[in-house]
């Protein structure tokens, strides 16, 4: 049985709501290796069910969440390249080229 629009937007309200509920306090974050601990850096976490927390060093308290499959999209995507930023004009790194 497929589902409805409606009953996806339910679903995924409710996997939000989930996954926001968890506490994460005793979580342990990770970086990318080589990082120092006083640079700025994006930190990741494990949850329950292949979810995956995600924050800034900087700004510890917000904490943004995603499923298993938003994480999975992401990280194919970013691999893929789709979220390769193009250079502002005139910051010099069209230049470099």
């Amino acid at each position: 049985m497929t589902e409805t629009a409606e009953e996806i937007k339910a679903r995924k309200e409710r996997e939000r709501d989930e996954l926001y509920g968890l506490d994460i306090s005793g979580v342990e974050w990770e970086c990318a290796p080589g990082t120092e601990r006083d640079e700025e850096r994006v930190e990741i976490a494990r949850l329950p069910g292949g979810a995956v927390a995600m924050r800034s060093s900087l700004d510890p308290a917000t904490v943004l969440r995603y499923t298993e499959a938003e994480w999975r999209a992401f990280v194919l995507g970013a691999r893929d390249g789709e979220f390769d930023l193009e250079p502002a004009p005139g910051d010099g790194a069209a230049a470099a080229e």
